[in-house]
């Protein structure tokens, strides 16, 4: 069963990209989070994707949201691309894809490819967006409109 709106976000845990142990709990239930399930690294959409969340990272953190990508790419493919591309948010490393399958992220394109889904999760740890898009560019202004509601109904 697919996470959806209203939901409360299930405890998970994964290898960011500096190779530490990431529990969901350190975060999610504490402050507004845009967690996002990508395809692969370096791929031309995915890339795309990560650099607007980069280049609107300051948007997302002045609102006082944090952002984390989830992948089934490894420890050094996201060394590589967070490097590479100056991220300055957390990758998971989704190898098992359990996160994936906790969330019920689908697949796309006849389940060729791991889907592109992003959740914008309320600091009481509900889920309050769900945008599922392989339109990678979609993803940030959806995410920061969905949090500028969060933020007016919290004022």
């Amino acid at each position: 069963m697919a996470i959806q709106v209203g939901d409360v976000v299930p405890q998970f845990s994964a290898v960011d990209a500096q190779g530490n142990l990431f529990d969901s709990a350190s975060v999610i239930g504490k402050k507004t989070v845009v967690l996002y399930f990508y395809p692969k690294d370096n791929t031309p959409g995915c890339t795309a994707q990560a650099c607007s969340f980069r280049d609107q990272y300051e948007d997302f953190l002045d609102l006082g949201a944090e952002v984390i990508g989830i992948s089934s790419d490894g420890l050094a493919s996201h060394q590589k691309f967070t490097a590479q591309y100056q991220l300055p948010f957390l990758l998971l490393s989704d190898t098992d894809k359990k996160i994936r399958k906790l969330f019920g992220v689908p697949t796309a394109f006849f389940g060729l490819l791991p889907g592109r889904v992003t959740y914008v999760i309320d600091a009481k740890g509900v889920v309050q967006m769900v945008f599922n898009s392989m339109l990678a560019g979609q993803h940030i202004p959806k995410a920061l409109e969905a949090i500028k509601k969060i933020v007016t109904q919290e004022m």
